[in-house]
């Protein structure tokens, strides 16, 4: 007890009621507003039934004043915790609360406490009892309502229990005594339970808040993992995962509201030549830059995504029609040709953009990202820069699925045939060689074009295979050619980019009787992107076998010079775009000159492809070009007619005074 009474002592020294933790207060205060007014309506109901039974004995300042006065203030403070419990208080207000509740306490037991000793004297021993019970009930009932409040209850009894069992102690009479011995006895006791019960009470709000740590904690780190999951850790857009997911509410939306969205998907020209010739920290540096640069320019509802690599998602949410969709891709186009200057290169790149709109072009966010793809392919394949998708590519994807499905199930071997354009030397008049090119002839849709069936084999994992059944065709074809007379064929990305597919291909060339130092590989700028290293590893692999290789459609793509430099290059061919406007155009004589100077230095030889004027030719030929192919010499043949044309070569020819004896026989 004497240990209890001196840490009572601390606490009313300290005039304070709240603790140094804002979450222990707030533990605390959260308990009082159940409980206080409980207090109060105690304090009520017993200061009231103490004035009525003593009005007539007591002066009525004890009796019926002070009572009333008690009441007043008890039900003010009852309306006070009543409104605390609705209220919302900051952590500072909590405090307030708490060390005006433990000066309150110590206010009103000493008044009460006062109170009852000036009524005591009044009346006989039964009032004398019902005073003594009145302030034993009262102070028992405020321990257990101050529980949660160790320092209010640790004044309670110093300024009420203690006092008042002190005065029943003066009075000389044993029972009045033991009566206060029992007070102190029973309200200590009851104070020693409230401490030990607030005690266990701070473990428990301490642990709670341990928990409440623990789940923020948990909670952290689940959104660390949704934004990992959900986020691109280099741009910090949204990743694949989370664009396809966003696409998938907002389609339902606007489903439900009868409107439009359209989805875009931007792919960057010529990243790639910069990942690999600056390295991949420029590159990075590079899609940062080009996520700033386009974040801006989408709309606050738009979603703007970088799906991997150097491509990014766009989902418009107020498209308005396909000009207003084509406006924004050709003002993201222009912006992604804006040069970007990093610390140590100044770098340039374009952007194409496939959109399809919702709900025309598809009725799911699967559909509809596949519809935007498609428009991306033919915005990169036409160098349209912007594509939105239409009717027109919806019939050409019907198309091609019935052509894919003809394909998947075709007799390669039966079906699949070469023609062969020849590839002139216009200082002789000669031809050099001829290039392989691939023709499909279906048993039940007729004749496909290479353009449409090559991209479909490829698609569908098909182009090895095809890529096998046509060197086969075409090296045995050509063997029955004149000895000089050479022949070019074309390989795949997918076969260059697979150690696989070039171990089966040196099988055939292993395994077919055609001298290989006749064969010549085409490759495209495209193909030696995908993967340099392996092309090159593939391509030095061929060399091995004394053949040759061709770099095919040079200029159309973004090529560096350092890959011309480190691939095992032995031909250019120039790609037909040039050729087309040749007489005309400034700039494609300009970029022609140029690639014919480079393949001079190069010690390369330089082929244009596309030749089908006479125009055409003056001028490729002014330019130091001596090699072409196209429709000006001949259209692409049968093996069959290979014979009769170099025949038909060979009496012109001989008419002009030029005799190769050599083509006589074929």
């Amino acid at each position: 007890m004497t240990h209890f009474l001196d840490w009572a002592t601390r606490l009313l020294a300290r005039r304070e009621g709240a603790s140094n933790d804002p979450t222990l207060n707030r533990a605390q205060f959260n308990a009082l507003t159940k409980q206080m007014p409980v207090l109060y309506c105690v304090l009520i109901a017993n200061a009231l039934s103490v004035g009525y039974t003593h009005a007539a004995i007591a002066p009525a300042a004890l009796s019926i004043y002070f009572p009333l006065v008690l009441s007043l203030v008890c039900l003010a403070r009852l309306i006070v915790w009543r409104r605390s419990q609705a209220a919302q208080l900051d952590d500072a207000q909590i405090a307030r609360r708490l060390q005006s509740m433990a000066l309150l306490t110590a206010a009103l037991s000493s008044a009460i406490t006062s109170w009852c000793m000036l009524l005591y004297p009044h009346g006989g021993p039964y009032e004398q009892s019902q005073v003594a019970f009145f302030m034993s009930v009262t102070v028992l009932g405020c321990l257990i309502c101050l529980t949660h409040l160790t320092s209010a209850s640790a004044l309670l009894f110093v300024t009420g229990v203690i006092p008042f069992s002190v005065f029943l102690a003066s009075s000389g009479n044993a029972v009045v005594t033991s009566i206060a011995f029992n007070l102190v006895f029973v309200a200590g006791a009851m104070a020693f339970v409230a401490c030990r019960h607030h005690r266990d009470f701070v473990d428990l709000a301490q642990a709670r808040q341990g928990l409440i740590a623990r789940q923020a904690e948990t909670r952290r780190l689940s959104d660390d993992n949704f934004r990992l999951a959900n986020l691109d850790a280099l741009t910090g857009l949204p990743n694949r995962r989370r664009f396809l997911a966003d696409l998938e509410a907002m389609l339902a939306e606007a489903a439900s509201q009868q409107r439009k969205i359209a989805v875009g998907l931007i792919d960057l020209d010529g990243f790639k030549p910069v990942n690999d010739i600056y390295g991949h920290a420029c590159g990075d540096q590079l899609l940062l830059m080009v996520a700033e640069r386009l974040r801006p320019m989408c709309g606050p509802r738009d979603i703007l995504a970088r799906l991997g690599g150097d491509e990014f998602g766009l989902v418009m949410t107020k498209p308005g029609d396909d000009a207003d969709v084509r406006e924004l891709g050709r003002i993201l186009t222009k912006a992604l040709q804006e040069p970007f200057d990093m610390p140590q290169i100044r770098v340039q790149i374009s952007g194409s953009i496939g959109f399809a709109v919702f709900p025309r072009a598809a009725g799911t966010a699967e559909q509809l990202f596949e519809r935007a793809d498609y428009a991306l392919h033919h915005a990169k394949d036409g160098k349209r820069g912007v594509v939105v998708f239409s009717a027109k590519h919806e019939r050409k994807i019907r198309e091609a699925g019935l052509v894919a499905r003809h394909l998947r199930s075709a007799d390669l071997e039966a079906e699949m045939s070469v023609v062969f354009q020849p590839i002139t030397d216009t200082r002789t008049g000669k031809t050099i060689g001829f290039e392989a090119l691939a023709r499909w002839t279906s048993p039940k849709l007729g004749e496909i074009p290479p353009d449409t069936f090559i991209p479909l084999a490829e698609r569908y994992n098909l182009v090895n295979k095809l890529t096998r059944v046509l060197l086969r065709k075409t090296l045995r074809a050509a063997a029955g050619w004149p000895g000089q007379l050479r022949v070019s064929f074309n390989l795949s990305t997918f076969d260059i980019a697979s150690p696989g597919a070039m171990a089966r291909i040196v099988g055939i060339l292993k395994s077919e009787k055609f001298p290989i130092h006749r064969l010549d590989f085409e490759i495209t700028e495209t193909a030696v992107l995908v993967d340099f290293e392996q092309a090159r590893r593939s391509l030095e692999m061929l060399k091995a076998l004394n053949a040759r290789v061709s770099l095919d459609d040079f200029g159309c793509g973004y090529s560096s010079l350092a890959y011309v430099q480190k691939l095992p290059l032995d031909r250019i061919k120039i790609d037909r775009g040039f050729i087309a406007d040749i007489e005309g155009n400034k700039a494609s004589r300009n970029i022609v000159k140029t690639i014919v100077d480079l393949c001079r230095n190069l010690d390369l030889a330089c082929v244009a492809e596309g030749v089908e004027t006479h125009d055409q030719l003056r001028v490729a030929q002014s330019l130091g070009c001596h090699t072409v192919q196209g429709y000006f010499f001949a259209q692409p043949m049968a093996n069959d007619r290979v014979g009769p044309y170099l025949l038909r070569e060979t009496q012109r020819l001989t008419a002009a005074g030029l005799v190769v004896g050599e083509r006589m026989s074929a």
